[in-house]
């Protein structure tokens, strides 16, 4: 077999499917979340997603820098990988979008249990445990809607160069 392109030059065409999109964005639960701070810089920290209506939800203390800065600009980025997800390939996608703050009891109350099955998956005590310290006074949830998608997917990349691909 012989590989049918030259070089990585251009990845663009190895985009992830949207049944590998859903796979991964079911299975992982990590994310980085970018922001931009005060000076326009792009900072980022991993957090804890769960991903539901087609949006990515997020939790952290109100006093957070990055609370702050989502309400100066609401323009984020959310990047993540299969790494870690149970995926055998590597897969990638990122997420251009908009956050929102959201501080209602009404939110909070459907997002902690939500998010505490998604990371303590298989153990309701766990969940509960989980979801009972997120409730705490300063705690917000930022809605990410997404408005434009990056994928990658090595297994497409692989089957355009089968001359590089892992055993």
């Amino acid at each position: 077999m012989t590989d049918n392109v030259d070089d990585y030059e251009d990845v663009t065409g190895y985009t992830l499917s949207s049944d590998r999109e859903a796979e991964l964005l079911a299975k992982q639960t990590e994310c980085t979340f970018i922001w931009a701070n005060r000076d326009g810089f792009p900072v980022g920290v991993i957090m804890n997603y769960v991903f539901a209506d087609g949006r990515f939800w997020l939790t952290a203390s109100g006093q957070r820098k990055r609370i702050a800065a989502v309400r100066r600009d609401p323009r984020v980025s959310i990047a993540l990988t299969s790494r870690g997800a149970g995926i055998a390939t590597s897969q990638s996608l990122t997420y251009k979008g908009r956050g929102i703050v959201h501080d209602d009891d009404r939110t909070k109350q459907w997002f902690y249990p939500l998010l505490a099955a998604a990371v303590r998956p298989g153990d309701a005590a766990k969940q509960q445990a989980f979801a009972s310290f997120l409730d705490s006074p300063r705690r917000v949830v930022v809605e990410v809607v997404p408005e434009q998608r990056i994928g990658f997917d090595s297994d497409a990349m692989f089957k355009a160069t089968p001359s590089a691909a892992p055993d």
